[in-house]
């Protein structure tokens, strides 16, 4: 894989084609488990693990799975992973796991995970899977914790279980506060990813008229 390769894999899961504020994708796990931050840093870590392991052997076995059963096969191949996943939690942050509750489980229907089997793992070999399993995992993840950490400093008045104060707005740590912070920050993602492409355009054309 060559190093413009890799940069393009890297941009289109973490900015570009982000899985939550660009396209999204997984919107159930963001908006439940978001009220806190360390549980949302739990379910990013879980999905990305589960999108790397699943699209490195999906891609692998690209070439062998027959067309007519793959999301069956594709399924049966991440569910694998995710029940490692809620054994690893179960005995090891048992707090975690609790804290999730039936979203860990859901991870095996994750549009997110489905979606990058089916699009890129299954066409791609298998260290540019590996890759994007990372990067769209990444920008998942940080969408997800930075979601946590407004809602519950603002719900909580805590960060990662810590108290920061004893100011609460509990309109945060609702469904309400949830799609409120969601919108916003949707809003606010596309408006700065907008005027980078639109900086990146300007420049390329300069580039080109000097280079004429």
């Amino acid at each position: 894989m060559t190093g413009q390769r890799f940069k393009k894999i890297a941009t289109d899961g973490v900015l570009v084609n982000n899985p939550t504020f660009r396209l999204v994708l997984g919107t159930c796990p963001t908006l439940a488990v978001s009220s806190a931050a360390f549980n949302s840093l739990g379910m990013g870590l879980a999905v990305m693990f589960v999108l790397i392991c699943s699209n490195s052997i999906i891609s692998a076995l690209r070439k062998v799975i027959p067309n007519e059963v793959r999301i069956p096969a594709f399924i049966l191949i991440i569910a694998t992973f995710v029940t490692i996943v809620r054994m690893a939690l179960y005995k090891y942050v048992p707090s975690l796991y609790n804290s999730l509750g039936v979203f860990l489980p859901l991870i095996v229907v994750n549009c997110i995970i489905l979606g990058r089997a089916e699009s890129f793992a299954r066409k791609n070999p298998v260290l540019d899977s590996a890759c994007d399993g990372l990067f769209t995992g990444l920008g998942f993840t940080l969408a997800i914790t930075l979601m946590g950490i407004i809602r519950e400093v603002l719900g909580a008045g805590q960060l990662f279980g810590m108290k920061l104060w004893d100011f609460q707005i509990g309109f945060f740590s609702n469904t309400a506060g949830a799609f409120l912070v969601y919108g916003l920050m949707i809003a606010g993602f596309n408006a700065l990813y907008e005027n980078f492409e639109h900086k990146r355009k300007e420049k390329n054309y300069v580039e080109i008229m000097q280079a004429k």
